[in-house]
């Protein structure tokens, strides 16, 4: 199991590396003839002066697994969101979430960490998981915060987890329902299955 989700972390490590890479060597991510943007716009932007753009980033992220499967557009139509659904709630139980190394949350400029914390959001509602995570964030970050509401925020966070476990267990099943065998083994070496 623990070997599982070291393989799985880096695989998603791996693809994030690989997209992140791809996302900045694209042109017409500064502003006019390579003039940074100013002010509030700099907060938002990755290494090189270049925006980071969640839904690019997903969309790039889903291209790839859909490669990696060899699957065709119309097997994709069917396939992606199995996947995909499983591969978020993998993230969500894996500890990967808002809170995680990969949050960002770490660099903490100009404009604070909440913009940079959403920043990855913008399209989608977030998770119990994600949600959690933020509170217990934003109260870790209190130095005056009792034990006892950081006590209650963890198991609350636990249980969130667990519940995604679940909803892992039958993502997976319904997804194997629909895979050839080769399918499975790739998705078993990608960790999104075991």
């Amino acid at each position: 199991m623990v070997r599982r989700k070291i393989v799985f972390g880096l695989v998603v490590c791996l693809l994030t590396a690989m997209l992140i890479g791809q996302s900045l060597s694209q042109p017409g991510q500064r502003g006019q003839r390579g003039q940074r943007t100013g002010g509030q716009d700099r907060q938002d932007q990755g290494a090189g002066g270049r925006q980071f753009d969640p839904e690019r980033m997903r969309q790039m992220m889903e291209q790839r697994m859909k490669e990696m499967l060899n699957a065709t557009d119309e097997e994709w139509k069917v396939l992606g969101p199995y996947v995909m659904k499983v591969q978020e709630l993998s993230r969500q139980v894996g500890g990967g979430g808002r809170g995680g190394m990969m949050s960002g949350r770490g660099g903490r400029g100009p404009g604070g960490n909440q913009t940079r914390q959403r920043q990855g959001a913008q399209n989608r509602e977030l998770t119990d998981v994600e949600k959690i995570q933020e509170e217990l964030q934003t109260l870790l970050e209190n130095t005056e915060a009792t034990p006892e509401k950081i006590k209650e925020l963890l198991t609350k966070l636990r249980g969130a987890k667990e519940k995604a476990k679940q909803e892992l267990a039958k993502a997976q099943q319904d997804l194997r329902k629909i895979l050839t065998l080769r399918r499975e083994a790739q998705l078993v070496l990608m960790g999104l299955l075991d």
